[in-house]
């Protein structure tokens, strides 16, 4: 049985990619620990989903490791169990898991789909 501080060390070094952003972008922002994973959402946040990922008009959150970032308190709330999906995703594929979602997504393509609609680990997301 694979403890709880296991997973947390496992998907550890994107954890940390997820800190790093939240404390350079947290100002004026929340930051919150929600059932052992820290959530954060502010203006800086906000800004940075709406322009740096490849989805028309930007993501609502973002799930790294077990960091989420959101554009906003309603974001959270409304995306809380589909971001969770990705952070036990994290906990099973580690520091694998970016790659694994890259290539997913580029599968997805060039099997003439949708690079995040049609990611495996999207889908994955969306069975709730």
């Amino acid at each position: 049985m694979v403890t709880r501080l296991a997973r947390y060390l496992w998907a550890g070094p994107t954890t940390l990619i997820g800190l790093a952003i939240v404390l350079a972008l947290r100002r004026h922002g929340r930051v919150a620990l929600v059932d052992g994973v820290i959530e954060a959402h502010g203006p800086l946040i906000q800004r940075a989903l709406a322009s740096l990922t490849l989805l028309p008009g930007g993501a609502c959150a973002m799930t790294l490791g077990h960091v989420v970032i959101a554009r906003d308190a309603r974001a959270l709330d409304v995306t809380r169990a589909h971001e969770r999906v990705h952070v036990r995703q994290y906990e099973v594929w580690g520091p694998f898991f970016l790659p694994a979602y890259l290539l997913a997504g580029l599968w997805a393509v060039m099997r003439g789909g949708h690079p995040y609609l049609d990611n495996r680990f999207e889908r994955d997301a969306r069975l709730l």
